[in-house]
């Protein structure tokens, strides 16, 4: 016999939000440079308590509370993520000023020997706040002046009458240091831009997928409904030649109608939910109310759930099969047609429609017959199911209906009650 097998549609899983962006990124780089800046901070008190004494005590009392009023801001706000531009900002700006007005503070303008001035330790600190809170071109330009400006006043008298080499050293050492963060902060912003980028068009390219999806799963059911309900509805009209097969038709025609109605105002997907057991109830009647006899064997599939489309899916191509197999087995009746139903494993159903009667061969199926491919196979498929089709010439046919797309050998043992 020949076998045929669809395919399942499985829907790709929307993507999390990588961890590596922009945002986490200056998240990071400001608090790394608040604890930081903390660090460097303690380490000059020291250092300041040794020289404070060498500059005007409004200057002192004012500039240097003011610098490290500026890095435990700068710290609050990191943590707490917010004003961390204008924190750190704040920083820059303070040293800034602290630098430039240097030179008037000073009492004591005897030269220092080997001992560097105080602001030399947090200049660093202005440069990597700079690197943080500035575009790159702007952290550049602070960069370059803030240590060249402490170089020109470090030879000078006030300065402590430091030695070309001395103030070039200093300025250079603060320049190599404050540039390895200004580059490292921009490629880890470059980077996570990329990053950032990159994922905006992947969830762009899945939105669009996941429309086109929707619009092949309307496109199916319209053409399920076209063929279940109004071709059925046309071919039942052409052949009324009475009253009460007339009446029939018009009945057949408002439900066709309504079925096109439900179609429009229903979602393809709405996450609604319905028990197997309901699934199973509905086709059970349904083979019931058939005009061919099909022997049921079914399973019991309570306690479990499944999408309302993918019910609806497994519920119509089921009756579809039913249909097929009646209309195109033969009336012998030596033919014999039986409705399977059974749980899959762990959480799935199996529907299996099958006779002894004339079969077909799926390839040479002609292309105008649209219940099977579109009625079983697509609709099914689009649920996320898949649909097996097992028929040769003379040899009978077996369909098998199954979601979600599983592994025949995962069914259940075979179904232990028979109803005739």
């Amino acid at each position: 016999m020949d076998t045929r097998a669809a395919p399942a549609v499985r829907s790709a899983p929307p993507g999390a939000r990588s961890p590596i962006s922009r945002l986490q990124i200056e998240k990071l780089t400001s608090r790394l440079v608040a604890v930081f800046g903390i660090v460097y901070g303690l380490q000059t008190l020291p250092i300041i308590f040794d020289q404070i004494d060498r500059a005007e005590p409004m200057w002192a009392w004012v500039i240097v509370p003011a610098v490290y009023a500026s890095i435990v801001l700068s710290f609050v706000a990191s943590m707490a993520q917010r004003w961390v531009t204008g924190a750190n900002l704040l920083i820059s700006a303070v040293y800034l000023a602290a630098l430039v007005t240097w030179p008037f503070a000073v009492l004591d303008p005897a030269p220092m020997g080997n001992q560097r001035y105080w602001l030399y330790f947090l200049m660093t600190i202005a440069t990597a706040t700079a690197a943080v809170s500035m575009s790159t071109a702007l952290a550049t330009g602070y960069l370059l002046l803030v240590p060249t400006l402490y170089g020109v006043i470090r030879v000078t008298e006030a300065g402590g009458d430091a030695t070309t080499l001395e103030a070039c050293l200093e300025a250079g050492y603060a320049v190599l240091v404050g540039g390895a963060i200004v580059i490292i902060t921009t490629l880890l912003r470059q980077a996570a831009g990329a990053v950032d980028a990159a994922q905006s068009a992947a969830l762009a390219r899945y939105s669009n997928a996941v429309h086109a999806h929707a619009t092949e799963v309307e496109r199916v059911q319209v053409d399920s409904i076209v063929h279940d309900s109004v071709l059925t509805t046309l071919l039942t009209a052409g052949r009324a030649d009475t009253p009460e097969a007339m009446k029939i038709s018009a009945t057949m025609a408002g439900n066709a109608i309504g079925h096109l109605r439900e179609a429009a105002l229903v979602s393809p997907d709405d996450g609604s939910v319905v028990r197997m057991s309901s699934v199973q109830r509905r086709i059970s009647e349904a083979a019931l109310s058939m005009s061919a006899p099909f022997a049921l064997r079914t399973r019991d599939v309570s306690g479990q759930s499944m999408p309302l489309q993918a019910a609806e899916a497994v519920y119509s191509a089921a009756v579809q099969a039913m249909v097929n197999s009646i209309q195109h087995a033969g009336h012998d009746s030596r033919v014999s047609r039986w409705l399977t139903i059974r749980r899959l494993a762990p959480m799935g159903i199996e529907v299996e429609v099958g006779d002894t009667g004339a079969g077909f061969s799926f390839v040479d199926l002609p292309t105008e017959r649209i219940g099977l491919r579109v009625s079983i196979v697509e609709r099914v498929t689009n649920a996320g199911g898949a649909v097996e089709i097992d028929s040769a010439v003379d040899e009978g046919t077996v369909i098998a209906i199954r979601w979600p797309a599983a592994d025949p050998a995962n069914a259940h043992a075979e179904p232990t009650e028979t109803r005739p």
